[in-house]
């Protein structure tokens, strides 16, 4: 596992959820809306700067976690970003979005409102589906 290098602000933030072949996978820890962020294993900052090879990988599995958000639980907007401002470890942020959610149609940044965490049945749920779907090596809940 590569959790060990993951910047302690995401992991404070979000549920690890586990590891794809090229990013691990945590989940916001504010249910108000899905919010993924996938951490791809490398010491670069800025995801237009990965090989090739590496960057398609990485698009492949941020591609795969927005259809389990549209197909698996139901919403029609993605929005998708890299931003690193705040957390200079790269990470990707890919978040469910929809016309009822608290903060529409504003960025989640700084508009989300306070929100509950995931009930463990839910957080067991997606990741089994993720397991599944997407072949994630789940990491204990």
């Amino acid at each position: 596992m590569r959790f060990e290098r993951i910047d302690l602000q995401l992991l404070t933030d979000c549920h690890y959820f586990g590891v794809l072949s090229a990013c691990d996978v945590l989940l916001n820890r504010n249910s108000s809306v899905p919010w993924f962020i996938l951490v791809p294993d490398t010491e670069l900052d800025d995801v237009l700067d990965l090989p090739e090879a590496q960057l398609q990988e990485v698009m492949t599995e941020c591609a795969a976690v927005s259809a389990f958000i549209k197909q698996d639980l139901g919403f029609t907007k993605i929005n998708f970003a890299g931003l690193g401002n705040v957390v200079s470890q790269m990470h990707l942020h890919i978040i469910g979005r929809s016309s009822s959610d608290g903060c529409w149609p504003q960025p989640v940044w700084g508009a989300l409102p306070e929100g509950c965490d995931y009930s463990v049945e839910e957080l067991n749920d997606w990741q089994a589906k993720m397991v599944d779907r997407l072949g994630l090596s789940p990491a204990p809940l």
